[in-house]
């Protein structure tokens, strides 16, 4: 920090007050004889506020925009306050007299007066958002007023007010008295309470409050609950709060007579301002500079009389003081946590609404951002191609270092348990270190390979203690009064507390390659050697040191202390006493940032004040004008980033934010060279020799043609590529040749090809358009010259890949057609699905080629089967095909396959695919899979089974009807295909009446035929799996008989419970005459409900208990209602008497015809009710029947849910059935005869 510029205001009265707007730039100040002025630095509105910064940190002038004097005050001003927000000024005099001005076409007015005619008012405030203003009395009188000009109240305080201050929320305010007290308001007057002061205990004497401010977070915080309340009393004494009640407060004794405080505009330092008194009685004023946790930064001094008042800009990178009748400016460069690295600047910020820090890596070539969100970061710094990243770690004491890339990856971590002060990066070590500890981290070197290959050289036994010395040679740490005692973490932790502080305290570290250094307060610097930490020498500084920085080959220090001194230390002289080197006499002030070149260890670049300087030795070059941060320094160039400028949209860096400058004798070089001055320039080279400037010579020398000047030049920077180009031109007779090769070398290809095709050469064009890989070129001159097909086949695969490398599939495929190139159209088409495309393929190539393969493996991997069955067997892979097929569940055709092919495998990873189905629980899958593979059988069985544990599951009654239909559509299926097969024809036959009534007189004629056929197909299964549609017809009719109960259909309920007698088997028997006594009950049918009750009763598988409820409820209903119906039902009726009287005088044929009418065709399945002469319709799926009337005009089957005929609704009469029926009796009984 330092004064950039000084401004006198007219008059000879002094400055009370200052006050600086942070969003538009204004400056306001007020003073003795009624002075009020407001001033307008050029280029300070507005987002040019950071430009007038930088030029004044330059030290350029400054001008002012606008310079304006405010009358209206007739006393002194003493008082004077911004609001940002509605773009207001508010003064005050010692008259008491209040002035609200306003802006208006570029000039400030007056809008409001307020005078309140009695008492001085002391001081007055804004809320953070403008809305109110509190003005404070020394009689203790406060207003609060609101920002349109209306009085919200007023009070009277018993205390002699000094100051005040709002909440960041604006719910409290803080007063301050003359007593040295703070106490804390809500915001409608009430007292809360009040504010401790522990930085005064234990003082005794009259003192009183002389600055209070409370950083309202706007800009984000520094870290995470840090101090933002700073109350300081005219004793010296300061604490920094985290807010009004904190009881931890830090307590700092500042050591002058503080006068103002004033946080900057992000809360991370405050500038306390105040006067020393010397020996002889002189008031020297200076202004100090805390962190936010009350560490002391720096110490300015002040000319004049006395500091009336202090202020920062907006941007934090000035703070403006008002000195007798001058404003000083004194510009800041502020500590960010920044490193440069590989072309990437890595950053960390705060943002208001996280408590984290964003850590940016913005690529300054690519212009690509990575933001990483990282708590707690306290250090950042950066080498080769890694960068480090200090933090705080969650628990006490814990700290963590992460080594990160270039985008923000973490590649390593460690945790120590010290707070890491000072942090330095090398390409192979981390170092970090306290006050008194030294912690290194070898986390890359040969080191630790050597290690590895003796461990694995020494077998199990060396391997450990290798492993283990790698471990201890990585991690080391020692306590800087005992450096020689080495150890590793984990031990040095134990010893630790017994070490203690030191006295002499660290206070600075640099590293090398192969050296580390560390200074101490005294001056002590302690060198060490890398990687084994042996201490090599110690140098003694005549100052104390706050940065250390070794040149590229580490003979010289550069070194600037805590006033911003910098000089140097020749570590290479042999020194006096114990003590080694020589600190120079050259010193430079003001010096904030330097940077050593790293290829020449005489050049150093350093920021001193507002300018960048270059040092050769001890001489410096020409300054430039900058207030930018130095990042590298190389190729006499040096690279500067304008953190400044970034700082302000962190989120969003611009390139034009980075700068290169070039050295004087690089400019100079330039200069000679462009002048023509060939001879001045090369012995301007030989005196000052560096690499690039015989780089930039013999560049010179080649776009000449002055082939033993570029030589001489490519020799001397050790370019063995440039003296071999020099060889090859001077080969070359012709001239334009010569001409054509330097444009090559330049990179100029276009001026390359114009020399080519003025010399009629257009091979040599292409040649050079093939060597860059210019194939777009290759071809429009190939074109141009009718060149062979080879060369333009090849440049349009060329072409094609180029496309295809970037994802542009379609273009790639335009020209691997032209080229023929089959192999990348089946890549370009899949990329593209373009499945068609890759089937057409398969229909061009020949049987046998391997390319048909590719395809079906293409085609099986989006799950087109059948062509990829097609593109496998024309390649001669059955198995593949076979494979595919089973990979995409396509058992049918697998199985086909496979016996087509004779690959009996098959079957075997059918069985095997559905036992891993079944041990995973998975029943559906596996039906599905049995169904493919046309194994109805197998389906039928296991979905049978399913639905019998879904049964003894109490599972949901249509889910089990479900899955009994889909088992009996199985076994009918299996019996199509086993009919089928028998019959020769394996497709499904469609016939006329007479042809179904012939077959079925046949299968009658042979009863046994039929059933063997189907017993020796189904291995003995299908009697087992007869009765899926039985269990689907008993769940049917559960479902429709209670249906037809909660419909209020009773009776109609009570016949299909009757009918539920006769699947006991299925059902249980439990259920079915329970929900018949309850229908029963409902339809009035006692007699029917009685005999339930007596079933149940008797049922052996209820238990007791449950059986005497039966009774009781039974007795109960009984007793009310006799035990009788109102009249019988045809259903009701004993079954098997009935089926005995109805076969007693009948044959076998017409006993089983009757049989099967009886247990099939008489039951209506939409009702329930018994089909006897009404007009009814067959399902052709399941075969039963149903009365048409019952249909309700409904489309599907009742029971098996298949699609009806249209003409479902015009059934058959009873006279067409016994007509039909009666000629397929007549037809079997020729049949049997």
């Amino acid at each position: 920090m330092h004064h950039s510029k000084k401004i006198a205001i007219p008059g000879s009265g002094k400055l009370r007050c200052i006050s600086w707007n942070t969003d538009q730039g204004w400056i306001a100040c007020g003073g003795e004889g009624a002075l009020l002025k407001v001033l307008r630095l050029d280029g300070a509105t507005q987002k040019e506020v950071q430009k007038a910064a930088a030029a004044a940190a330059a030290g350029g002038s400054v001008a002012l925009a606008q310079n304006q004097t405010l009358e209206g005050h007739s006393s002194a001003v003493v008082c004077a306050t911004w609001n940002s927000a509605f773009n207001k000024l508010t003064t005050s005099d010692e008259a008491g007299l209040i002035i609200v001005w306003t802006l208006y076409n570029g000039m400030w007015y007056e809008e409001m007066i307020n005078n309140r005619n009695k008492g001085v008012v002391k001081d007055m405030k804004w809320t953070p958002n403008g809305d109110k203003i509190c003005i404070a009395y020394d009689d203790g009188a406060v207003i609060v007023g609101s920002v349109d000009g209306n009085r919200l109240w007023g009070k009277e305080l018993s205390m002699q007010l000094s100051l005040l201050e709002w909440s960041p929320d604006g719910r409290f305010i803080l007063f301050c008295n003359a007593a040295g007290e703070c106490h804390t308001y809500d915001s409608n007057g009430n007292a809360v309470a009040k504010v401790p002061l522990y930085c005064n205990e234990g003082y005794v004497g009259p003192c009183k409050m002389v600055g209070v401010d409370w950083y309202d977070g706007s800009r984000g915080f520094p870290e995470p609950s840090c101090p933002v309340l700073a109350l300081c009393l005219d004793n010296g004494r300061m604490q920094l709060m985290r807010h009004d009640m904190d009881d931890n407060a830090v307590c700092i004794d500042t050591g002058i007579k503080p006068r103002a405080v004033k946080w900057n505009h992000n809360g991370s330092i405050l500038a306390v301002s105040g006067h020393q008194t010397t020996g002889e009685g002189v008031q020297l004023w200076l202004v100090q500079f805390y962190s936010q946790a009350g560490e002391h930064l720096r110490s300015l001094r002040v000319p004049g009389g006395g500091i009336n008042g202090i202020c920062w800009e907006g941007s934090g990178l000035r703070l403006a003081l008002a000195v007798d009748s001058h404003i000083f400016f004194t510009s800041m460069r502020h500590s960010y946590l920044w490193a440069y690295f590989a072309d990437t600047l890595v950053y960390a910020f705060t943002k208001p609404e996280r408590q984290e820090h964003c850590v940016m890596f913005w690529g300054t070539r690519s212009n690509e951002r990575y933001a990483k969100y990282v708590k707690r970061v306290t250090h950042v710094s950066a080498a080769g191609d890694c960068c480090l990243l200090a933090t705080k770690g969650e628990a006490p004491g814990e700290h963590i270092l992460i080594l990160c890339n270039s985008i923000g990856s973490p590649v390593d971590s460690k945790i120590i348990e010290m707070e890491p002060k000072f942090v330095w990066l090398t390409d192979c070590y981390a170092i970090a270190a306290s006050e008194e500890v030294v912690y290194v981290w070898q986390f890359r070197n040969s080191f630790t390979r050597q290690l590895a290959a003796a461990g694995a050289a020494g077998g199990a036994a060396g391997s450990g203690a290798a492993a283990k010395l790698q471990r201890e040679g990585r991690e080391q740490m020692f306590h800087i009064d005992n450096p020689i005692d080495l150890q590793a973490p984990e031990k040095f932790k134990q010893q630790a507390s017994q070490l203690g502080g030191s006295a002499d305290p660290i206070c600075a570290l640099t590293a090398h390659q192969h050296q580390l250094l560390v200074a101490r307060s005294s001056g002590v610097v302690h060198g060490f050697g890398l990687p084994g930490l042996a201490p090599e020498a110690r140098y003694l500084l005549r100052c104390r040191p706050a940065r250390l920085s070794l040149n590229c080959d580490g003979s010289r220090l550069a070194v600037i202390d805590f006033n911003g001194v910098l000089s140097f230390m020749d570590l290479t002289a042999a020194g006096t006493g114990k003590m080694r080197g020589e600190h120079l006499a050259h010193e430079r002030k003001d010096v904030w940032d330097l940077c050593w070149a790293s290829d020449n260890s005489e050049l150093l670049a350093l920021m001193e004040k507002g300018r960048m300087y270059v040092l050769r030795g001890s001489e410096p070059e020409e300054p430039v004008n900058s207030s930018a941060c130095l990042a590298g320094f190389s190729d006499l160039q040096v690279h500067a980033v304008f953190l400044d400028d970034i700082m302000q949209q962190p989120d969003l860096p611009e390139l034009d934010m980075v700068a290169d400058y070039e050295t004087r004798s690089l400019r100079v070089t330039r200069a000679l060279l462009a002048s023509g001055n060939e001879a001045d320039a090369q012995a301007f080279v030989a005196d000052n020799p560096h690499k690039r400037l015989w780089q930039l010579l013999a560049e010179h020398a080649l776009q000449n043609l002055h082939l033993a000047v570029a030589e001489k030049a490519f020799v001397h920077c050790a370019d063995y590529q440039g003296v071999q180009l020099v060889k090859r031109l001077a080969q070359l007779a012709d001239k334009a040749k010569q001409q054509a090769e330097v444009c090559v070398y330049f990179k100029r290809f276009d001026d390359a090809e114009d020399l080519y095709r003025r010399m009629d050469r257009l091979d040599l064009a292409i040649g050079l358009r093939s060597r860059l890989g210019d194939w777009f070129k290759v071809e429009r001159l190939l074109k141009e010259t009718g060149g062979d097909d080879a060369a333009l086949v090849n440049a349009w695969n060329k072409i094609g890949q180029y496309y295809s490398d970037r994802q542009k599939w379609a273009k790639a495929a335009q020209y691997y057609t032209q080229a023929r190139n089959t192999g990348m159209l089946v890549q370009c088409f899949y990329q593209l699905e373009d499945f068609p495309g890759l089937v057409k393929l398969t229909e061009v190539l020949t049987e046998g080629q391997p390319l048909l393969a590719d395809i079906g493996a293409k085609l099986q991997s989006v799950g087109l089967c059948a062509d990829a069955v097609a593109a496998f067997l024309k390649a001669g892979d059955s198995k593949a095909a076979i494979d595919c097929c089973v990979l995409l569940h396509q058992w049918d055709q697998a199985l086909q396959l496979a016996q087509h092919h004779n690959y009996p495998q098959a079957e075997g990873l059918l069985q095997q695919y559905a036992g891993h189905l079944l041990e995973k629980h998975k029943y559906l899958e596996a039906v599905e899979l049995y169904r493919k593979a046309q194994r109805h059988t197998e389906a039928a069985k296991l979905l049978v089974d399913t639905a019998v544990k879904l049964a003894q599951q109490r599972a949901q009654p249509l889910q089990i009807k479900k899955l009994y239909v889909l088992a009996a559509l199985e076994v009918e299926a299996f019996k199509r295909k086993a009919l089928a097969g028998a019959g020769g024809d394996g497709h499904a036959r469609v016939g006329t009446a007479a042809d179904g009534a012939l077959r079925c007189a046949h299968a009658l004629a042979c009863p046994d035929a039929g059933l063997m056929t189907l017993e020796a197909a189904s291995g003995g299964e299908l009697r087992g799996l007869d009765n899926a549609w039985r269990g689907a017809e008993a769940y049917h009719f559960w479902l429709l008989a209670h249906q037809q109960l909660y419909n209020g259909q009773a009776d109609a309920a009570l016949r299909t419970a009757l009918r539920l007698r006769q699947y006991d088997d299925v059902l249980d028997p439990a259920d079915v005459y329970a929900f018949l006594a309850l229908v029963g009950f409902y339809s009035n049918f006692y007699r029917t409900c009685s005999k339930a009750f007596v079933k149940l009763e008797a049922l052996p598988s209820i238990p007791k208990e449950r059986r005497e409820a039966f009774a009781d409820l039974a007795l109960s209903i009984f007793v009310a209602h006799p035990p009788a119906d109102p009249h019988n039902l045809a259903e009701g009726r004993d079954r098997q008497r009935t089926a005995a009287a109805a076969g007693g005088g009948k044959g076998q044929l017409d006993a089983l015809l009757d049989d099967l009418v009886a247990d099939k065709d008489q039951v209506c399945v939409a009702s329930g009710k018994a089909v006897r002469d009404a007009p009814r319709q067959r399902c052709k799926t399941c075969r039963r029947a149903m009365i048409t009337a019952e249909l309700s005009g409904r489309r599907s089957c009742p029971l098996c849910h298949s699609q009806l005929p249209q003409e479902a609704g015009k059934g058959r009469g009873p006279k067409q059935a016994r007509i039909i029926e009666g000629a397929a009796g007549q037809l079997a009984a020729d049949a049997a005869r």
